[in-house]
Formats: C-alpha cells, sequence, structure tokens
C-alpha cells in the first residue's frame, strides 16, 4: 500500500501520569472526565486511546477498579476505540504496573529497557519487562513497544524471536523527553531504517513530547506511519502551548492527514491493521 493510500491511526493519550489539572484544566481526572474527553477525541478521528488513571486527589494510580470503570465506559461510549493502558511506571511499582492487565485492554504499553527522564531513571529491569510480556501474552493484549532508546528497537526485535510477543509488534519511537533521545530527524529516520530491517512485519508510530509534539506528528503522517498526540504529552514540557482540549489536538492531527493524503483510520480499519478483534461491550 502506498504512503498515501495507507490510513493513519491517530492514538490520543488523554491524561498522562504527571500532575496536569493546574497546569491546563482540560485534562481530564476522573473517570467520567476521561471518559467524556476521550469521546470527542475519537469523534475527531482518534482510534486508540492511552490511558493512565488518577486517584481522587489527582495522583498516579493502578487502582483495577479505576480502570475497569474507564474500560467501561470508552467501550460502551466510544464503540471499536482501541483501548490501550499503560503499565508505565508513575503509576505503581514492579508488578502493581500490571495489575490492570487481568482486565483484558485491547492494548497496553510496554517500555522495554530503562532510560532518563528530566529528574530521574525510568527503570524497566529486565525480569519486569519479561513478565509484564508474559502477563499480556497470558491475557491476548496487543503490546505497544516505547522506544525511548534505539537498543529497545533491537530488543524488542529479540523479545519477538523469543516469542515474547504475540503477532506482528508495534513499535512507536518517543521522541522529546529531557535527557532522553530528542526529536531529531535523521535519528527518526534511522529508527524507521530500523524498524524495518529488525521488525519487518510491524507497524511504527511516533511521539514527541511538548513543543516537538506536532513536528514528529507531521514526520510520521509524511513518512507513512502513525501518530500520537494528547494532552499528556503536549502539556507534560511545553506550557507555553497548552491545547484546549484533546480532540483539538486530534484534529491537528487530521489536518495533517489531509495535507499529506493519508486518510484517517477509522476504528474498524485500525483493528485491522494492528490485527485485534472488536471488543464485547455487555449490554
Amino acid at each position: 500500500m502506498s504512503t498515501s493510500a495507507k490510513p493513519c491511526i491517530i492514538c490520543v493519550a488523554i491524561t498522562g501520569s504527571l500532575p496536569g489539572k493546574a497546569d491546563n484544566p482540560a485534562v481530564p481526572i476522573t473517570v467520567a472526565e476521561q471518559i467524556e474527553s476521550t469521546q470527542a477525541a475519537f469523534e475527531a478521528g482518534a482510534s486508540i486511546c492511552h490511558a493512565h488513571v488518577r486517584d481522587d486527589a489527582g495522583r498516579p494510580s493502578s487502582d483495577p477498579d479505576r480502570f475497569a470503570r474507564l474500560l467501561e465506559g470508552l467501550r460502551r461510549h466510544c464503540p471499536g476505540m482501541i483501548v490501550q493502558f499503560s503499565t508505565g511506571g508513575r503509576s505503581g511499582a514492579g508488578k502493581t504496573r500490571g495489575g490492570m492487565l487481568p482486565l483484558r485492554p485491547d492494548m497496553a504499553s510496554l517500555s522495554v529497557g530503562s532510560n532518563n527522564f528530566p529528574t530521574r531513571v525510568y527503570e524497566n529491569p529486565p525480569d519486569l519487562v519479561d513478565w509484564l510480556a508474559g502477563e499480556m501474552l497470558t491475557y491476548d493484549i496487543k503490546p505497544e513497544i516505547e522506544a525511548f532508546d534505539l537498543s529497545h528497537i533491537f530488543r524488542a526485535a529479540e523479545m519477538a524471536r523469543q516469542g515474547l510477543l504475540a503477532g506482528a509488534p508495534y513499535v512507536q519511537f518517543v521522541m522529546g523527553v529531557k535527557n532522553a533521545m530528542p526529536a531529531d530527524r535523521e535519528v527518526f529516520d534511522y529508527y524507521i531504517r530500523t524498524v524495518r530491517r529488525l521488525l519487518p512485519m510491524s507497524e511504527w508510530c511516533a511521539a514527541g513530547i511538548g513543543r516537538h509534539q506536532i513536528e514528529v506528528n507531521e514526520w510520521s503522517v509524511s513518512m507513512g506511519g502513525h501518530a500520537r498526540t494528547g494532552l499528556e504529552d503536549n502539556v507534560r514540557l511545553d506550557k507555553t502551548t497548552l491545547a484546549p482540549s484533546n480532540a483539538a489536538l486530534v484534529e491537528r492531527v487530521v489536518r495533517l492527514c489531509e495535507r499529506y493524503e493519508r486518510p484517517v483510520a477509522t476504528a474498524e480499519q485500525a483493528r485491522g491493521i494492528l490485527g485485534l478483534r472488536m471488543p464485547e461491550v455487555a449490554a
């Protein structure tokens, strides 16, 4: 399929795991707010929701009950949308990071190596990575490989050879985090070549943090990949370009798709591209 004809999957990262309400009132915190914000983003063109949850005080949480209520609401109000839960380190420690996986979301993020963040080390030790990957296999959850470093692509390829990743991998390049991989176009292009060489059957996506969000969105759309946007990435480092809503950021990527003559993937198309079944929704 040519780049121009290939539907572009838009992922919206709705909340994040850092305090956000004080920086931007548009950041959805409660489960009800998250459902409402995601529905607007879904209607604007997003087909994947990447989600963290917060407690009553707005702090990062790993509470499976909150994830369960969010999953139920998203499946009811955003029919067919791919729900991707974060297993990131800010929401818990060790295996608590995967405590929501028995809920069987469609996807979950999987960081396969450690790296520096602005003020700390984002620790992803091999035994925890292997355990999270095993849980995703057990519950038929497709991992999204979050590559903060080139070595993470090589690790994902090794895990695929070992049978630790089911199906064709989905790899996301994360660029622009302070002290990690910068948003550099030559590195971005090398990432694409490396994924195509090591994981030729995979699909890829990219996320730019802060002021880099829009430029990385454009790189992805123009090169035939998929794009991640949303207040999680937009708010984190660049308080001068805060967006009014998740839907507004999705609409910005939709305009890029129009510019590069890429159709925006529907939820059904996104599921087909990623090899995901439609979910069962309770009556």
